[in-house]
């Protein structure tokens, strides 16, 4: 009863979006990202904490208004994901454009699987709708909701042009197998872990519990590990699924010494993306809750 009483009003606010004429869902999610914002006191000092481990310089006025924009990002993608079933490849250049794309087909052309290296950063969910809607679906690695039918909704909305997705707990399993069979596979790498899953590896000058499922299964597969970013661009009024050329992995022949490395590396390229759009990414994640040793908490 608890979940159902929780996806109706959600499943209310998708189908009145989906009615809405676009311009008006957005400012109607933006406006409720921003009264978000302003009553969830938590999440509003976890965004302001970060900035100031990440951006010590920065003037606090600064981060409040990076935290703004952060939110303004969230309800412009949580309306264009309500929109998602009435896009077609003929309109949804609208939304967004490609930026890069040679660089994914070079590497896909290699025929051993491509990982997208990403983040929740722009507008991701946007990025891999666009992508399997121009005919390139890809597998998604999520970590299912906690209510079932807000999971098997927005699982839906993420599936409606041949993504498929599989959980954080078949991760391995699932990933050696996409990449077998020359498939692309998009993983967000950007949230705390604990170990053994993580490792720590330096992010925003500080040591971040990460991922490093990623970076083992490339050196395992020998699969391409291509930087895709969803920007939101303010001059062209529409996200840039970007694609950077594939990165170059580190191989000494010591397996844990190269997992590591080749974590920080995915790790450092996600921080130039917050640095360069630092309203962009999400913040509001406590990204440095887990802690080396001895270390002092930052939260």
């Amino acid at each position: 009863m608890r979940h159902l009483l929780e996806y109706a009003p959600v499943w209310l606010l998708v189908r009145m979006a989906g009615v809405l004429p676009r311009p008006l869902a957005r400012a109607f999610f933006i406006t409720v990202a921003q009264i978000i914002r302003v009553v969830h006191a938590r999440l509003r000092r976890v965004g302001l904490r970060n900035l100031e481990i990440a951006f010590p310089e920065m003037k606090p006025a600064e981060r409040r208004r990076i935290v703004g924009r952060l939110f303004t990002h969230l309800g412009r993608q949580l309306a264009e994901f309500c929109l998602f079933p009435r896009y077609t490849r003929e309109n949804v250049g609208r939304v967004a454009v490609y930026d890069g794309f040679e660089n994914f087909e070079a590497a896909r052309a290699r025929g051993k699987g491509v990982l997208f290296l990403t983040a929740h950063f722009g507008g991701w969910e946007i990025g891999s709708f666009v992508h399997s809607l121009h005919g390139n679906p890809l597998y998604i690695v999520i970590r299912p909701l906690d209510n079932p039918y807000l999971d098997r909704a927005v699982d839906h909305y993420r599936t409606l042009h041949g993504n498929r997705t599989f959980p954080k707990q078949d991760f391995a399993r699932g990933l050696l197998e996409a990449m077998r069979a020359g498939e692309t596979v998009g993983i967000l790498m950007d949230q705390n872990m604990t170990p053994p899953a993580g490792v720590f590896v330096d992010f925003f000058g500080q040591p971040a519990c990460t991922a490093s499922g990623l970076a083992r299964v490339a050196l395992r597969t020998d699969a391409a590990v291509v930087p895709a970013f969803t920007i939101w661009d303010d001059q062209l009024g529409k996200y840039r699924v970007h694609f950077d050329a594939a990165l170059a992995l580190q191989r000494t022949g010591n397996d844990e010494a190269d997992a590591i490395a080749n974590t920080a590396l995915f790790t450092k390229v996600i921080e130039e993306y917050a640095r360069k759009y630092p309203e962009q990414w999400l913040w509001v994640h406590r990204r440095w809750k887990t802690r080396p040793e001895g270390a002092p908490q930052l939260y």
